[in-house]
């Protein structure tokens, strides 16, 4: 069973099937996964705190299919924070009209989630308060999705674009890979526009750059229009959507892991296909160890 006990940050913690191989193509185990999140944390609990935590769970590898989670599971620890929120919609008249959410903000809720196969982290654009009451958001995050021919190169084009149109509303973004196949936007908010509010202001900038370049760039929730252009998909600011979290890992069929990059490194994939590629796991730990976090927003 190659089962152990760990101390975590004062929590005993039992961790099992750490030889586990989840990543079959690279040969990954659960034990490297769980070292990357534990030596990652530093930098990747800032962006998970205060946020209530949906995972994607492979309990049996990358291989062998996945399932969401967003309710705290039977079993969860007492000392694991959790929020009940509203779903999208509901006044919360009874307990179906709820969610219970765990809330990540130390390493030793991290390292429980990920002893459970939850190699995706995906949040919310807002966060909770200590009482767990969902606040306004706090940031706007535009997905730019490729469609085959396109490629991480199209889309570093259109963040430039987008980077661009942002500025001229008095938002500066921070790029992210996906860990996919594309790129993730986030511009921070002062908290005065709600959910729906975020939302129609990241259709605005996305409809305005499709009529600026409809050859490259679609807004249309509409997959059929999408094929050699790159999506500007603008409803992950919903308050019931999630995007994947900075530094979380990727189930794929590599381990790569959502990146903060700088915007040189934009750049130069927006002129090279080959200057930008989505990380892996190994690389990230050697940039953080280099730069620290290069997320800005």
């Amino acid at each position: 069973m190659n089962d152990i006990h760990v101390d975590v940050d004062g929590r005993t913690l039992k961790i099992s099937n750490l030889d586990k191989v989840l990543y079959p193509r690279t040969g990954t185990t659960k034990g490297e996964v769980l070292n990357y999140y534990a030596s990652i944390s530093g930098v990747l609990l800032p962006h998970l705190e205060d946020r209530a935590v949906t995972r994607i769970r492979w309990p049996h590898g990358v291989q062998a299919g996945s399932f969401f989670e967003k309710n705290a599971p039977s079993g969860t620890p007492s000392w694991v924070r959790t929020a009940t929120v509203p779903t999208t919609g509901s006044r919360a008249s009874s307990d179906s009209d709820t969610l219970r959410f765990p809330i990540c903000d130390d390493l030793a809720t991290l390292t429980w989630l990920v002893n459970l196969a939850a190699l995706e982290l995906h949040v919310h654009q807002w966060q909770v308060t200590k009482a767990g009451k969902p606040r306004k958001p706090d940031r706007l995050v535009i997905d730019l999705d490729p469609g085959e021919p396109a490629g991480l190169h199209e889309c570093c084009q259109v963040a430039l674009k987008v980077r661009d149109a942002l500025a001229e509303r008095d938002l500066s973004c921070s790029p992210v890979t996906s860990g996919s196949k594309g790129l993730h936007l986030y511009a921070a908010l002062p908290r005065k526009l709600d959910s729906d509010g975020t939302t129609a202001l990241a259709k605005e900038v996305a409809e305005e750059l499709q009529k600026a370049d409809p050859g490259l760039i679609t807004a249309s929730m509409t997959k059929a229009k999408r094929p050699g252009k790159v999506f500007l998909d603008w409803s992950q600011n919903s308050g019931s959507k999630t995007t994947i979290s900075p530094y979380s890992m990727r189930g794929r069929e590599r381990p790569t892991v959502a990146t903060p990059v700088t915007w040189d490194e934009v750049e130069l994939g927006a002129h090279d296909p080959l200057g930008l590629e989505q990380f892996r796991f190994e690389e990230v730990l050697e940039r953080v160890q280099d730069h620290g976090d290069l997320f800005d927003a």
